[in-house]
C-alpha cells in the first residue's frame, strides 16, 4: 500500500467517517443503537441548564393551542361571519361561524392564563428566588398567554417544545435560556413534572387531556404524591367530562374527585396553590 505524498497530498485515514470523534459524529449519534444515549442526554440538558439558571420549583401550565387572545379572536368571528353573509347556506361555513362565536367566548381564559402567570411570577421571582415557574408547552394560545404574563413582570418562564411533523416554534415570550427542544415525549413529560408544584389545565384538546391524565393517574397510584391539579373553567370541564359517571359505574373511587380543584379566576388558582403549598399568596 503506498502512503500518500506531497505537501498538499489528502490522507484518505483522516477523511473517513470513522476518524471523526464519536461525540463529533452526528451521523453516528443518530444511529439506533445510540437511542438509550440520546434519551439520557435529552433528559439531562434541560435538568443541567435549569440548575444553572436557579430554578427550584415550577408550575405547569396547560391548554389548547388555538385559543387566542380576545382581540384576535374578534377578528376570526367577524371574519368568518363576513364569509357567510356571502354564502348563507354553506353548512361548511355556517359550522365555522358557531366555532369562531365558541372560541370568542372561551377567549376569556387566554387573559386568565396571562394573569395568573403574571400573579404567579411577581410573586415567587422575588429577591433572586425563582421558584414556581411557569413552564408550558411553548406553544401558541394559552401556552403563549402563560409566558407572556411572565414576560409582562420581567420573570423567568419556561418553554417545552416538540419535534413534530406540522413544524411548531416556540412563543417569543419564554425566557431564551429555558427554551428547549424535545425529541422524545416521554422525556418531556417528565420534565413538565420534575419541578412542579402544581398543574393549571386550561381549557384544550388531546394535548392538554394527555397530560392532564397522565397526571391524574401519577397522583391517583401515588408515583407523584405533591402536584395540585387545578382545572380552570368549571362548567367546561364538568360538560366535558361527567366525573360522577366514572365513580358510579365504579372506573374510579370518590375520592379520586379531590385529586383536582375548579377555579375560575387566576387570583382562585393562586390562592388554591398558595396554600396547598404554604406560601403566601400575595
Amino acid at each position: 500500500m503506498t502512503s500518500p505524498s506531497g505537501p498538499n497530498s489528502i490522507n484518505p485515514a483522516e477523511e473517513s467517517s470513522s476518524y471523526i470523534p464519536a461525540d463529533h459524529d452526528l451521523e453516528f449519534l443518530q444511529r439506533e443503537e445510540l437511542r438509550p444515549l440520546r434519551i439520557g442526554m435529552e433528559l439531562l440538558k434541560p435538568e443541567l441548564i435549569q440548575r444553572e439558571e436557579g430554578v427550584q420549583s415550577t408550575i405547569v401550565v396547560f391548554g389548547s393551542a388555538r385559543l387566542h387572545e380576545p382581540q384576535v379572536a374578534q377578528v376570526a368571528l367577524r371574519e368568518a361571519e363576513e364569509e357567510a353573509t356571502r354564502a348563507p347556506s354553506d353548512p361548511t361555513i355556517l359550522q365555522k361561524v358557531a366555532i369562531a362565536r365558541r372560541q370568542l367566548a372561551l377567549s376569556k381564559y387566554y387573559d386568565v392564563a396571562r394573569e395568573f402567570s403574571r400573579l404567579v411570577s411577581s410573586t415567587c421571582q422575588i429577591d433572586g428566588r425563582c421558584d414556581y415557574v411557569i413552564v408550558t408547552g411553548g406553544g401558541p394560545g394559552i401556552m403563549e398567554a402563560a409566558n407572556r404574563g411572565a414576560a409582562d413582570v420581567g420573570a423567568k418562564s419556561i418553554g417545552l417544545n416538540i419535534t413534530l411533523p406540522h413544524e411548531q416554534h416556540p412563543n417569543p415570550y419564554i425566557a431564551p435560556k429555558l427554551s428547549f427542544q424535545f425529541h422524545y415525549f416521554a422525556i418531556r413529560k417528565m420534565h413538565f413534572l420534575i419541578r412542579a408544584k402544581a398543574l393549571v389545565a386550561f381549557p384544550g384538546g388531546f394535548g392538554t387531556l394527555d397530560e392532564l391524565f397522565e397526571t391524574l393517574t401519577l397522583l391517583q397510584t401515588g408515583k407523584t404524591k405533591h402536584v395540585l391539579v387545578v382545572l380552570v373553567g368549571k362548567d367546561f370541564w364538568e360538560r366535558l367530562i361527567d366525573w360522577q359517571w366514572l365513580v358510579e359505574n365504579g372506573l374510579i373511587a370518590q375520592q379520586d374527585l379531590q385529586l383536582f380543584h375548579y377555579a375560575e379566576t387566576a387570583q382562585e388558582a393562586w390562592d388554591l396553590i398558595a396554600h396547598h403549598n404554604g406560601v403566601a399568596s400575595s
